[in-house]
């Protein structure tokens, strides 16, 4: 849609101008241009400009109308693993062995401490996003 590397930020305004996002099909048309001037090759400063731009208006239908689960502990450990595609060997490092990482899948074995700070530092992300709120 865009061979846009002469486009100075009108003109990149007046081919597909920014209106709020209020449907996905919305969504799917200012990700379409999205994705057309990441895939162009070096972007210019209007391009970064008018992509700042139609990242705020994703991000505030995302705000307002994409609710992202708000799970915890072992469960988000699952969908860690299933997201990265990852293998229980992968985690050994972690837990120390498999059998350690297939006890706390299958919820014979709760995370310890030292597990919720090993996996924050696996997956770079806080150690409170481990703790199950059955934990508090």
């Amino acid at each position: 849609m865009f061979a846009a590397k002469s486009d100075s930020y009108i003109e990149l305004l007046h081919k597909f101008p920014p209106r709020p996002i209020k449907s996905e099909a919305d969504l799917l048309a200012v990700q379409e241009v999205i994705d057309g001037l990441l895939d162009s090759g070096e972007i210019t400063s209007d391009e970064q400009d008018y992509l700042n731009l139609l990242g705020i208006l994703v991000h505030e239908y995302e705000e307002k109308y994409v609710q992202i689960p708000d799970i915890k502990g072992v469960e988000l450990l699952k969908a860690l693993i299933d997201e990265l595609d990852l293998k229980q060997k992968d985690l050994v490092p972690v837990f120390k062995t498999e059998s350690i990482v297939s006890a706390i899948l299958n919820g014979q074995r709760k995370l310890t401490v030292e597990h919720i700070e090993k996996l924050a530092e696996f997956f770079s992300v806080s150690p409170s996003v481990f703790f199950s709120k059955s934990s508090w």
